[in-house]
């Protein structure tokens, strides 16, 4: 079913630009750590876990004004797309340079980009997002992140999905589990119902559990990537091919790719749920 958005109206948000700041401090480490069953300094100085950006400079819009999804609501910095389920479809990041404990990092963010497209699934409204991080004054890293607004009735679309997953070289399985979910949404301040109310994500949205975040999902491939190549890349791109919850277990998955690493999320069993390319 076509549904007709008034997409010049929309374009008008493109080059909106917010930013913010904040402290890189010893305490949001050790939980990002935690969080992760992780371990590495928290020295003043130190270098900051990969992807550690994510949990930091979110906005912080008062409770008021969520809507019932948990979102802020919409016409603030995002444009207001008149479509229910919002989700991050993936990414992209170029690293500079670390982030390290005790810096104070800004995040520029702007809009560069507002389409809409038909899918199998319905009208899809995609809006480009880039970050630009400054850590301590030096730009550490650009972030371009997709986000894709659709209809309700097409939010379980994909929820099986039909990437077959290709046997890994490496691979490590997770526990998907509601804690570990409820503490990266308080990591990200990220009020998004379906990564920890349940009931509201079975019987509002259709899903079958609770929906592993996209950020968390390239956070785990990223470090993992730099596990294996035993250093940080510089680069790496990120896109989701369909939702996994918190009903299975997934694995995280690589196979060297000439001088890249090809990673990707799976459901024990299931399809692929995210692809992602680390490059040195």
């Amino acid at each position: 079913m076509t549904l007709d958005l008034d997409i010049a109206d929309l374009r008008r948000w493109i080059g909106r630009e917010e930013c913010n700041h904040e402290t890189v401090t010893p305490e949001l480490v050790q939980r990002f750590n935690a969080t992760f069953d992780r371990t590495s300094s928290v020295d003043i100085g130190a270098e900051a876990p990969l992807l550690i950006h994510f949990c930091l400079t979110q906005p912080t819009v008062p409770t008021a004004e969520l809507g019932q999804d948990g979102h802020p609501e919409r016409g603030g910095f995002l444009p207001p797309v008149p479509l229910p389920r919002r989700m991050w479809a993936g990414g992209g990041m170029q690293f500079h340079a670390p982030i390290r404990i005790g810096d104070q990092v800004s995040r520029r963010s702007v809009i560069d980009d507002v389409t809409v497209k038909e899918g199998r699934s319905g009208t899809l409204c995609f809006v480009t997002v880039t970050h630009h991080i400054v850590s301590q004054g030096i730009l550490a890293l650009t972030e371009r992140q997709d986000i894709v607004y659709r209809a309700a009735e097409s939010a379980t679309i994909n929820s099986v999905g039909s990437n077959s997953a290709k046997p890994a070289l490496q691979n490590r399985k997770i526990t998907a589990s509601a804690p570990f979910l409820f503490r990266y949404s308080a990591l990200t301040f990220n009020g998004h119902r379906i990564h920890y109310d349940a009931p509201y994500t079975r019987s509002e949205e259709g899903y079958p559990g609770l929906i592993i975040h996209g950020p968390l999902q390239a956070t785990l491939l990223c470090q993992y990537a730099s596990d294996l190549r035993h250093a940080a890349p510089k680069s790496f791109e990120f896109r989701s091919v369909s939702p996994i919850f918190d009903t299975d277990d997934f694995t995280i998955n690589a196979q060297q790719d000439g001088d890249t690493l090809s990673l990707w999320t799976a459901r024990l069993g299931g399809p692929i749920a995210m692809k992602a390319t680390a490059r040195w």
